[in-house]
Formats: C-alpha cells, structure tokens, sequence
C-alpha cells in the first residue's frame, strides 16, 4: 500500500461539517475493508483561515482514494502520492 494525500478546499465550511466529513471518510474506509480492499484513512490537517485540508489514506491507488471520496460524498481538488513523514 502507499499513502495519498487527498487535496480539499473546504472554505466557510462549519466545525461540525468539517468532522461529518471525517466521519464519512473513516466510515467508508472501513466499508470497504470489509469488502476486502486494503485502505485506510490516517488524518487531516485543516487550515481554516483559508478552508485547506489535507487528508491522509492508505491504500492501492489513487483511483481507489478517489473512488472512496467520491462514494462519501466528499469533495476534493485532486489525490496524489505523498509522503507521510510522521516521527
């Protein structure tokens, strides 16, 4: 597995919005593990001054990423490879 990052503009988006969103993505993660596809979602980092967001998956590819966002209907800019460099 490698890990992506999965880009958002989330502008004027609420506190409570913002963690349904978390929510969605931890639940569809684990959705589709159970129907045996390896993913995870790992964390977000949130910039509210300017509505960015970062989020982290673990998974097979980036079509995999997308196709779990776009079945949680959460909105993003584009999903690339990344480097999580975590101590």
């Amino acid at each position: 597995m490698s890990v992506y990052m999965v880009e958002r503009d989330l502008k004027g988006i609420s506190m409570e919005d913002l963690a349904g969103a978390q929510k969605a993505a931890i639940a569809k993660a684990a959705e589709m593990r159970g129907e045996g596809q390896e993913i995870s979602y790992i964390r977000s980092t949130f910039a509210p001054e300017d509505g960015r967001c970062m989020c982290l998956f673990d998974g097979e590819s980036a079509g995999q990423v997308r196709a779990l966002n776009d079945a949680a209907g959460l909105p993003y800019t584009r999903v690339v490879p990344a480097l999580d460099l975590t101590p």
